[in-house]
């Protein structure tokens, strides 16, 4: 493992528990985990470092969010699990396209997702509060299975950040889902999401392993907490939660690009 002090290893657990919490609740913990993990170890180490560990985390978080909602919320587990082995072997084919990318690049293009997504979320200001409409058609399903499984499958596995809530949005555009239902499916497709792309970054050798069990102690706790929130509070606190951590990170990014 780096050469990482005490503090900053403190730093990345308590991101990893704020993270949990944001990505059972709106999807898109990676939005925080990953960025301060950039900046958490040494200025040497390789990006795929950071991905592959972010992995390893979040692969333990997004298990306990998902068990929860699971347990008390209307979840459609058979389409979620169609969804999550595409979306399986999408992250594993963009797993392997990821070890050659550097931060220089990976900071820009997570600012670029964060401001679509909060585009989308504003000008669409009913978005994914109307109740579920019921099963979804075949028609549905297989665009379901191609945009949030192979497509944003891909995604997770060569960026990753912003992963949960893409498929939030997706689940709840071609499904018509309310967001604490689309949160929910979101989760069980999210493990497998993961799960492929661990499995390739695993293999390349770009885990730290010691940090990242660590760490996913506190994004377990914080993914559990998370899916109670949401259930508890609604799809009208998770559309609040979306925004608010998007323009936070914006914000935190910018000024890092350019400012610091």
């Amino acid at each position: 493992m780096p050469d990482i002090s005490l503090t900053m290893v403190v730093v990345l657990c308590l991101a990893a528990l704020a993270a949990g919490w944001i990505d059972a609740v709106v999807g898109g913990g990676g939005l925080l985990l990953l960025p301060v993990l950039l900046l958490g170890l040494p200025a040497n180490t390789p990006a795929a470092y950071a991905l592959g560990t972010n992995k390893a985390v979040a692969i333990v978080g997004t298990s306990g969010a998902a068990v929860t909602y699971a347990r008390k919320a209307p979840v459609d587990v058979r389409l979620a699990v169609r969804i999550g082995l595409a979306a399986l072997a999408g992250s594993s084919a963009g797993a392997f396209f990821a070890a050659g990318m550097s931060t220089d690049v990976l900071k820009p293009l997570i600012m670029v997702v964060l401001l679509a997504v909060a585009a989308f979320v504003i000008l669409r200001p009913a978005f994914g509060t109307a109740p579920a409409t019921g099963p979804a058609t075949r028609r549905r399903m297989l665009a379901a299975i191609g945009l949030a499984g192979i497509g944003i499958g891909f995604y997770d596995g060569l960026i990753g950040p912003g992963t949960g809530t893409f498929l939030v949005l997706a689940l709840t555009a071609v499904l018509h889902l309310d967001l604490v239902t689309a949160s929910a499916t979101a989760k069980i497709v999210n493990c497998c999401t993961n799960a492929g792309a661990l499995a390739t970054f695993a293999w390349q050798g770009t885990v730290l392993w010691k940090l990242a069990a660590l760490m996913a102690l506190f994004n377990l706790a914080g993914g559990m907490l998370g899916a109670h929130t949401a259930l508890k509070k609604g799809s009208g606190f998770v559309r609040v939660v979306l925004l608010t951590v998007v323009f936070a990170l914006v914000a935190n990014l910018a000024y890092e690009q350019w400012l610091a």
